[in-house]
């Protein structure tokens, strides 16, 4: 613990949102650098609400009536904390309520830095079945008295802290320190009125629910009545045009807007506020999602669908690779998979094999390689390795344009990690879709500036400097997203082929158990990359791994999916800012 001073926090809550929940219990335990501890401190608080999950936490309204309000201990609290790393497990979660909290006291969380001792774990890999708290404590030899009990946890996390570094300092790994606040993000807004119906495509002169309606320009009635009315019928008003569009309601189609230039290239039907309003009187009945049709819809292409690695001389091994040129290392981790092995993009402990290709030896990691005694190959080595028994299960790994079955909705983990790049940083996104792979609003479209979709189902986590997740609650998300893609956009002049391996992993609830992962390393002169995506099909949600990079930026991949970038009548306006026409500023 050299170097560092530790405040470890925990936090139990109403639920799972920090913008809406609150905190019921808090723990602080301070730690010196040296490993000592130091002050403890812990309380009850009255949230002033309805305490939610009362059969995980025990904490009932009775219980906390009487306790003091968070206002009342945020200076003790922020003592404990100046001038320390915030440690806690699964820490984007702690930090976030711990934020809102502090915000809401109008007082300044003083935080700099935070460790996630999840995100090391995942970093270390240990010979866990999982890397929730008690199986680690068990792991590293900590004694563990009571679960969701705050300060009991955050003395399990204390001892699960101190076995972390001493393995992160045997396998010379840098710590995932992520600095505080993390990147700039806004509250989130109101979520969208979903709307119940399939689009049933183009206006041909009577509305049908399910429209996807676009309005443009000055309105004689105020924008928000005509949009109220358009929902109570039962039509999606969208935030922009795509091609998907049924028709565009402006007063003056030739004002030169960038929803009216769209609607004029792709052919979109146009009408006027008063005949719009006229039509709305009259809305044909449309069909609900999640009914049969006669003839399933039309998918957009894809890549056939293709199984996970098969088993092979590999299998259960994950073989990291050093040295050699871009294509040389990227054809090398994809024979490892034909293998039936794991590419690793970072050492850590679940690396079993090293394949050193030209100018491998001069690795930085070298030295730590050979003091931990991992067998090194030579390149020839793939050509025909010996099968060798290894314990512990371990995730499915797939082959890129892979399909796997989720095997229940629930809270989800997409996690993505690269080799850090002192010249770029690296941003996860993710987009909601309907059945015509289109945003429906732009805050269907989750990125730093927005970190969390209004309704509270897709969230992003920051676990570190190389290390970034999309989590999704399949049974919360609305009907009408068909389909969640992550991707991932470099922020500077590095193209993926520069930067190198992206590795995917897809886990239960916060990533605690990894089901499976891919490692994506096909990229060339790319700056956006979509890494996976999630839909429905006969019912069951799906993974697959996609790997198909573009040259453009993110505003372009964002823009092509139907979110709006570009600045449009009234100006652009940052991410969050209210307004009818607010735009998500990219760049």
């Amino acid at each position: 613990m050299v170097g560092n001073e530790w405040a470890l926090v925990d936090v139990e809550t109403s639920g799972l949102r920090s913008a809406r929940d609150r905190v019921l219990s808090l723990a602080v335990v301070t730690v010196g650098s040296d490993g000592r501890p130091g002050e403890e401190f812990s309380t009850l608080l009255d949230p002033g609400c309805d305490p939610g999950p009362v059969h995980v936490h025990g904490l009932t309204a009775d219980r906390l009536r009487g306790a003091p309000r968070f206002e009342n201990v945020t200076r003790r609290v922020a003592s404990m904390l100046r001038g320390r790393v915030l440690v806690a497990h699964n820490a984007p979660f702690d930090y976030g309520f711990l934020a809102e909290e502090f915000r809401r006291a109008s007082a300044r969380l003083p935080v700099e830095q935070r460790l996630c001792t999840l995100a090391l774990n995942r970093r270390l890999s240990p010979a866990t079945t999982d890397l929730k708290l008690g199986t680690l404590a068990a792991h590293y030899g900590v004694e563990q008295r009571r679960s969701h009990d705050a300060l009991e946890d955050v003395r399990t996390l204390a001892g699960v802290l101190r076995g972390s570094l001493l393995e992160a300092t045997r396998l010379g790994l840098e710590l995932p320190l992520v600095a505080c606040p993390p990147k700039q993000s806004f509250p989130p807004r109101i979520p969208k009125t979903p709307c119940a119906f399939r689009s049933p495509g183009r206006f041909d002169g009577e509305l049908v629910q399910g429209m996807k309606v676009v309005v443009t320009g000055e309105t004689r009635t105020p924008r928000e009545g005509i949009v109220e009315r358009a929902v109570a019928a039962g039509l999606n008003v969208m935030t922009s045009v795509s091609r998907h569009t049924s028709i565009l309601v402006t007063n003056h189609p030739g004002s030169g807007t960038v929803k009216a230039r769209r609607a004029g290239e792709l052919g979109v039907p146009v009408v006027d506020e008063a005949t719009f309003l006229r039509l709305l009187e009259r809305v044909r009945q449309g069909r609900q999602h999640g009914t049969p049709t006669r003839r399933a819809p039309r998918e957009p292409s894809r890549p056939a669908e293709k199984p996970s690695a098969p088993a092979g001389p590999l299998e259960g091994r994950r073989v990291l690779v050093l040295g050699g040129t871009h294509p040389e290392s990227s054809g090398a981790r994809g024979r490892i998979v034909e293998l039936g092995g794991a590419a690793a993009v970072n050492l850590s402990a679940s690396v079993t094999d090293v394949l050193k290709l030209r100018g491998g030896e001069n690795d930085r990691r070298m030295g730590r390689i050979l003091d931990l005694h991992l067998p090194v190959h030579e390149k020839e080595w793939l050509d025909a390795p010996q099968k060798m028994e290894v314990k512990g299960v371990s995730p499915s790994v797939l082959r890129r344009g892979a399909v796997i079955d989720l095997p229940h909705g629930g809270r989800w983990t997409f996690g993505a990690s690269w080799s850090q790049h002192a010249s770029c940083e690296v941003d996860v996104v993710a987009f909601l879709l309907d059945g015509d792979g289109q945003v429906s609003c732009d805050d269907d479209f989750v990125f730093y500036g927005a970190a969390e979709s209004p309704d509270g189902t897709v969230r992003l986590a920051a676990d570190g400097p190389t290390e970034q997740a999309v989590v999704v609650d399949l049974a919360a998300l609305p009907e009408a997203v068909r389909t969640v893609t992550v991707a991932a956009a470099i922020d500077g002049a590095v193209t993926f082929g520069e930067l190198g391996a992206v590795e995917v992993t897809a886990g239960q609830g916060d990533g605690e158990r990894v089901l499976a992962q891919a490692t994506l390393d096909a990229g060339t002169t790319e700056r956006t990359m979509l890494l996976a995506e999630v839909y429905r099909r006969e019912g069951r949600w799906r993974l697959r791994v996609v790997g198909q990079g573009y040259d453009s930026g993110l505003d372009a991949l964002a823009r092509g999916l139907g979110v709006d970038v570009e600045d449009q009548e009234g100006g652009a306006a940052t991410s969050g800012q209210a307004g009818g026409e607010g735009v998500r500023e990219l760049v």
